[in-house]
């Protein structure tokens, strides 16, 4: 997508309904989800290997940093992205699914818990403000995007990490391996599952960080974007004209 006109037509999605589970699917959906994200099946344990990559790319401005500045996590989960982050700078996370990390080891580094970016105070800023596979989820990802982007300080960066939803390695990878594993423990269709999880795609996503920040950085792990699992996006440089009028919009 580029230009004026294709962006106001994926603007016009949103905010997004997530197609509905069926009830065998939604029976399941907690139990499956906390056991994807702690890798306790065979398949969830390789995806969990290979989201190093995700974790690593996020992390990697504060690798070496001594006074990293506070972060903000967008869809924090279950907490796994602080094992990568420096232990003494100040970390606040937006996740609505308490479930995902009330019992985490983890949970006392986390200063502040918002169930929703309107919750954060607007003097709240942030010189990071991060994602790791949580973005293609958010059906007002546009309003999202904008508070996020009011909400960093000067220099400040958005730091995403998102699968390659809507690229062919991506589908096929989890087709043959999360998707085979749940079709033969539950009999039942895990695309369904993608369907109401992930209702952005990868394109969708960068399209609008780029319409809503002036340098943006991109990169793939595999060959460009069909040829990927994952992306990672780093923006600085908001354009707060943009953001005002998303949230008024979307708001």
């Amino acid at each position: 997508m580029s230009g004026a006109r294709d962006l106001a037509t994926l603007l016009a999605r949103f905010p997004k309904t997530r197609p509905p589970l069926p009830p065998k699917l939604q029976a399941i959906y907690t139990r499956q989800y906390l056991e994807n994200r702690g890798g306790e099946t065979p398949a969830a344990s390789l995806s969990q290997r290979l989201e190093r990559w995700l974790h690593r790319q996020v992390a990697a401005d504060v690798r070496d940093s001594a006074a990293a500045g506070a972060t903000l996590e967008l869809g924090a989960g279950t907490l796994n992205q602080l094992a990568y982050e420096p232990a003494s700078a100040p970390y606040d996370i937006v996740e609505p699914f308490e479930d995902l990390y009330r019992d985490s080891g983890l949970r006392a580094r986390v200063r502040t818990v918002y169930a929703d970016t309107s919750d954060v105070p607007r003097d709240r800023t942030y010189a990071r403000i991060t994602s790791v596979a949580a973005l293609e989820h958010i059906c007002d990802l546009p309003l999202v995007l904008a508070r996020a982007a009011r909400l960093l300080a000067p220099g400040g960066t958005l730091r995403a990490a998102i699968p390659s939803e809507g690229g062919f390695l991506w589908k096929l990878g989890w087709m043959c391996t999360t998707g085979l594993e749940f079709r033969l423990r539950h009999g039942l269709d895990y695309g369904l599952m993608m369907a109401h999880e992930h209702v952005n795609d990868s394109r969708e996503i960068e399209t609008l960080v780029r319409a809503l920040f002036e340098h943006v950085e991109v990169r793939s792990f595999g060959i460009g974007r069909q040829l990927s699992l994952y992306r990672f996006l780093a923006a600085q440089g908001p354009r707060l004209d943009v953001a005002a009028a998303w949230e008024a919009r979307f708001g």
